[in-house]
């Protein structure tokens, strides 16, 4: 294997270029990331379970066909991590759940069916907070993974819920992985973690087989080193599927790679600082300053606007649904004192018993006029740019799981039932990473990683690795 000093933290772009050159096999790039998950994972806890034998011979598959000369998917004889929420026939899938620890799956969800349909190498299962409900990445029982940005001071918070995932591309221990977004979900851990992170649209990717927390605000979406990387991933899990209901009459995702390095004419609208849901740290506001000057000079047209819309309402109302859901779907047994449920997690759902059907009506209702709402005043804008979240990754043992401020820019998103892209733009004093986000309409996703791109040529925090993991 001609193997570099970063191979491990490549792209997906350059590895499958490296594939075609002949620089490695699957199975070598496979026995790679599956050396770096025996040296490394023990401290960073990013993954629940490890499928090293199936992973290598699928990766054996690959290389097979890649041989015979046959035409194959950008993405074939790649390595991918899947967030544990995700089905797969016969395999335990735990939701984050130690009370579901021997929960074994009959079907094989739509997205990791696709991974494979794509050629793609599955390495395991990734950590994540418990039934996806929960925004720092802590997870009391199954362990919380460990942000490798500081591997030599304290453990710091990997952003939740698909805190494996994160902590898994950002350690070097999977090129991308697959989480899910109900409330900033992809974003928070991409965040914390140097990643790009896209929220897709409701209904671009099916949750067929996924695990549900909020089924109003679901969203399943990529976790990647470069925009340009989540376009291939979006494109090789978007379509419709007629077991998921909500993926019927979209319109069809097309990816544009290497859509420019210019945004001309683009206009993007720029969140007031005395209009956030959380007051920000000094250097995620300099981050945020020096991002607007990189679109700038990209051609776009920033100005700063008045939003009809407050985030902080926003926050609450989608906490509110999400909670009578999560009930919903967890009722039969949350109560059960004898079940090893996570104290915060089980309070959070719990919360949800207190809300009644008619109010939930109520939520819904109003969320619909407000999703109208925010469609038609985006009617002048291409995309609304805020930070993605207002500090670096604190510590784990300074964690308030009573208060939310992690979901203070994200939450909103899927309220409005909008998609979001994370970039990586920055670092903070101490080193850890700092993101910018657009926000589109629904079904712009394709725009939000054209922007993505076209900032990427221009910055190169996205390529940016955590020390200590060579």
């Amino acid at each position: 294997m001609t193997q570099q000093p970063d191979t491990a933290f490549s792209s997906l772009a350059e590895l499958a270029r490296g594939l075609q050159q002949k620089d490695f096999t699957s199975v070598e790039l496979t026995r790679l990331y599956l050396d770096r998950i025996d040296r490394f994972d023990s401290r960073l806890h990013a993954y629940v379970s490890v499928s090293a034998e199936t992973a290598l011979r699928q990766a054996q598959a690959a290389d097979l066909q890649r041989q015979a000369g046959v035409p194959l998917p950008p993405l074939h004889g790649l390595p991918v991590a899947i967030k544990d929420l995700c089905d797969i026939d016969g395999e335990i899938t735990t939701f984050g759940s130690k009370a579901w620890a021997t929960r074994r799956s009959a079907v094989t969800s739509t997205v990791v069916q696709r991974l494979l349909d794509a050629g793609m190498i599955v390495l395991g299962k990734t950590h994540m907070v418990e039934f996806a409900f929960g925004s720092w990445g802590t997870n009391p029982l199954m362990g919380t993974p460990r942000n490798p940005w500081d591997m030599t001071g304290q453990h710091r918070a990997p952003g939740g819920s698909s805190s494996g995932s994160g902590v898994a591309v950002a350690g070097g221990l999977a090129p991308a992985a697959i989480g899910s977004d109900t409330g900033g979900s992809v974003r928070a851990p991409a965040a914390f973690n140097g990643l790009t992170g896209l929220k897709t649209s409701g209904g671009l990717i099916s949750r067929y087989g996924v695990l549900a927390l909020s089924p109003s605000l679901d969203t399943v979406g990529p976790m990647t080193r470069s925009a340009e990387d989540a376009g291939l991933l979006t494109a090789a899990l978007a379509g419709p599927d007629p077991r998921d209901p909500g993926t019927l009459g979209r319109p069809q995702f097309h990816f544009d790679r290497g859509a420019g390095t210019a945004l001309p004419a683009r206009r993007i609208a720029l969140m007031r600082p005395d209009q956030y849901p959380w007051p920000v740290t000094p250097a995620v506001q300099r981050s945020f300053d020096e991002a607007v000057r990189v679109f700038r000079s990209l051609g776009a047209r920033v100005d700063a606007v008045d939003l009809p819309f407050d985030f902080t309402e926003l926050t609450q109302r989608t906490g509110r649904i999400i909670a009578v859901e999560a009930y919903h779907e967890h009722a039969r047994y949350i109560d059960d004192a004898g079940l090893a449920f996570g104290p915060w997690v089980r309070k959070r759902v719990q919360a949800g018993s207190l809300i009644d059907a008619d109010a939930h009506r109520a939520l819904l209702a109003q969320r619909s006029a407000e999703i109208e709402r925010f469609a038609r005043w985006m009617q002048a804008y291409d995309v609304l740019m805020t930070p993605t979240l207002p500090f670096e990754a604190c510590p784990v043992a300074e964690i308030d799981e009573t208060i939310t401020p992690v979901g203070a820019f994200n939450r909103p998103v899927n309220y409005l039932d909008a998609c979001a892209i994370t970039l990586p733009a920055g670092l903070s004093d101490n080193g850890l990473p700092l993101g910018v986000q657009l926000i589109a309409p629904s079904g712009q996703d394709q725009l939000l990683l054209q922007c993505g791109q076209a900032f990427q040529s221009l910055t190169d925090w996205h390529r940016r690795r955590p020390a200590n993991l060579a």
